[in-house]
């Protein structure tokens, strides 16, 4: 008898839509999007589910495994949700939050204001206790201090408490203690974060900062996630639910509960993760990964197959980047990142005129509810999706397979009214006025992981994908002069399907502060195998056996007196030992690539060490390619042309609409609209599309 095919599911929460892709054993690929539910997210992934699985004819028992991604600790931090949160740290330093960086994103902006601390003064307490930078104890730790600091926090009714002494790192034996006292005075439900648990590294800013947003963010994600269990059992789910991190590895919902600032960008990191696979899969080892969803457009750079990643990364920012050049609007997490930048700019992005005058389009959102004017759900303010139906790029009848219908002459209505007569401009002049500035603003996401990095995006190619990003990538490409685009098969649920390419991943790193002249490899070997070490037994706990894992070295490096690393891969593992001159001019390389100079004769430090450990997700499913091309069996497009506008100097055309499959052993010229059930691809006129071996929609751009 044949096995009964068992299934794997990937679930992207987004700010619009939920996207589900569940991926048979026997290679079936199934897909839905359905709008979110923001009121309770597990409530809408549950029934969503439900629904597939019956489409598909089989129950939640047959459910091998459950991925998911989630904004809900991003929109926790953004909207100001966190639980009520405490601070305790060394005397001295109660004022760390307050003072930060001396950053200022907007360098000439005299009203700039810096973001309101996270954790207020009031509960931000002070202990006596001092450790120096070595680890040695120069204060004994007071612990009637802490017991004051601890019932004076609890009698507040805080729901976490963040710990985060002066160089824990170094010695973390104070900030064990009190969190010790803290738990026996404070209830058993009250979250406790320890810095030298979440950020054991130097720099106070950084690492208290880090900690207070993982401390307010564990009540919310805690009840989110066993909430989220509960229901799926409810459905009959009974296996392993596991978190994509915003590295873009995967963690059990324990570690996930643990440490869930690691999660902050968990949804863009796993389109990045299965942007990078595809594209090598396609013989593409550089591209620039354009994520565009309802509510907020994502860049991520891709070099030589493998995504860039950093620790520089701030939350709370107008643009979520990671970039040196534009710092303190936001929150630091000095953690593991794709390195992406991440701006609202979405399908959803509301029209506006500023006080002089000129159109905006974003960051504010319409949304899923009450959506754009066209959904018909209330909303009254015009969108960016109201502007690409006016253009012609959306068809009004064919948004998620036809299951929303979108109200056409109430977006033109609203596109004239709102721009066009404000502006004394035709409405279609208005809506590609829109579309243009959208654009625009759409380029600086792509700029700050590309050209703020030092790498030039016209040697790149732009891979597209969301439910938007296929519809504006031509021009984005044209803007930045970048000649090609690839957009994967199910573009609109890429990020969901990424979910289900991704390894389980954790990471340890350690302060080994230091100038490199005064270290041995064979001190640095020992300092790494006691890490590895470490990490090794994070993925053993979750039941990855040793022979399933994978690791990989990294060290921060910067010139002596520079305040910024760089992160260079270090070679040598098990028995081989690490060679510091090689790891020294491997950071000249990289300081030289990234700044465009550097200093061979200047002394180097060494700041941190890190080790990435990874397995190999267990009963991966592989699709089958030709499945790829339409999952659900739709046709696809509904009509075989129809009007669309490409600026004043092109005008309107009628443009032929297309299926993917239509694709197949073709060369075609743009203008062209490609329509399926979860994204709608354009093509510019004189652009030259084909079907790539991958089914890849693959795009050059015309000179």
């Amino acid at each position: 008898m044949q096995k009964e095919e068992t299934y794997r599911a990937g679930v992207d929460i987004g700010g619009t839509f939920t996207d589900i892709v569940v991926l048979g054993s026997r290679g079936s690929v199934h897909i839905k999007k359905l709008a979110s539910t923001p009121d309770d997210y597990g409530r809408g992934i549950v029934a969503g589910l439900k629904e597939l699985l019956g489409e598909i004819g089989a129950s939640a028992e047959q459910l091998d495994g459950v991925v998911h991604a989630t904004t809900v600790a991003t929109n926790t931090v953004l909207e100001d949700k966190g639980a009520k949160t405490g601070l305790i740290t060394t005397a001295g330093f109660r004022d760390v939050l307050e003072i930060r960086r001396i950053r200022i994103p907007e360098l000439y902006n005299l009203d700039y204001e810096k973001p309101k601390t996270l954790v207020s003064r009031r509960l931000r307490r002070e202990v006596i206790e001092r450790m120096g930078p070595r680890g040695e104890v120069r204060i004994a730790l007071d612990e009637a201090s802490v017991i004051r600091a601890a019932e004076f926090l609890r009698d507040e009714g805080v729901q976490a408490v963040a710990i985060a002494l002066l160089h824990s790192y170094a010695n973390p034996a104070h900030e064990k203690r009190v969190a010790e006292l803290v738990r026996a005075v404070l209830p058993a439900d009250v979250y406790i974060s320890c810095s030298h648990e979440i950020l054991p590294e130097i720099r106070e800013y950084e690492r208290t900062s880090t900690t207070v947003v993982n401390a307010l963010l564990g009540p919310v994600v805690s009840q989110y996630l066993n909430s989220l269990m509960h229901q799926l059992a409810d459905l009959g789910f009974g296996r392993q639910l596991q978190i994509m991190q915003s590295n873009g590895g995967l963690m059990g919902v324990g570690a996930a509960i643990a440490k869930p600032a690691c999660i902050l960008e968990s949804g863009p990191a796993a389109g990045v993760v299965a942007a990078a696979r595809v594209a090598r899969n396609a013989g593409v080892s550089d591209v620039i990964t354009f994520d565009m969803g309802g509510t907020t457009a994502k860049a991520s750079i891709v070099e030589q197959g493998m995504p860039a990643k950093t620790t520089e990364y701030e939350v709370g920012a107008g643009i979520n980047l990671s970039s040196k050049l534009i710092q303190g609007a936001g929150y630091a997490v000095k953690l593991p990142v794709i390195d992406l930048s991440e701006i609202g700019a979405g399908g959803g992005s509301l029209i506006w005129f500023d006080k002089g005058g000129l159109l905006q389009v974003g960051p504010q959102s319409a949304g899923s509810v009450p959506g754009p004017v066209c959904y018909d759900g209330g909303g009254t303010q015009a969108t960016l999706t109201d502007a690409l139906l006016t253009l012609g790029y959306v068809n009004p009848d064919y948004l998620v397979g036809g299951a929303l219908a979108l109200n056409a002459q109430s977006a033109r209505d609203a596109v004239e009214k709102q721009v066009g007569r404000p502006l004394g401009r035709s409405l279609l002049e208005a809506a590609h006025a829109v579309f243009t500035i959208a654009a625009a603003n759409m380029t600086r996401a792509v700029k700050a992981v590309s050209t703020y990095r030092g790498r030039d995006p016209r040697g790149f190619t732009l891979f597209a994908f969301g439910g938007n990003g296929p519809v504006v990538a031509f021009e984005i490409a044209r803007l930045l002069g970048m000649k090609r685009i690839l957009v994967p098969p199910s573009p609109g649920v890429f990020s969901a399907f990424g979910l289900l390419l991704s390894d389980v991943e954790h990471e340890v790193m350690q302060t080994l502060y230091g100038r490199v002249a005064d270290l041995t490899d064979l001190a640095l070997q020992e300092a790494y195998a006691s890490i590895e070490a470490q990490v090794r037994s994070v993925l053993d706990a979750e039941g990855y056996p040793g022979s399933a894992i994978t690791t990989k070295r990294y060290a921060d490096l910067h010139y002596c007196h520079q305040a910024f690393e760089l992160t260079v891969a270090v070679s040598g593992s098990g028995g081989d030992l690490p060679s510091l001159e090689q790891i020294v001019s491997d950071f000249h390389a990289e300081h030289l690539r990234t700044y465009g100079h550097r200093a061979a004769n200047d002394p180097v430090e060494l700041v941190n060490i890190r080790v990435i450990a990874s397995a190999a997700t267990q009963s991966r499913p592989n699709p089958d390619p030709e499945l790829l091309i339409a999952p659900r069996g739709d046709s696809g497009a509904t009509a075989r042309s129809r009007m669309a506008y490409f600026g004043p100097e092109i005008g309107s055309l009628s443009v032929p609409v297309l299926t993917r499959r239509d694709l197949v052993g073709q060369v075609r010229r743009g203008p062209l609209i490609v329509e399926e059930y979860d994204a709608t691809c354009v093509i510019a006129p004189g652009c030259q599309v084909t079907l790539d071996t991958s089914s890849n929609i693959d795009i050059r751009m015309d000179d």
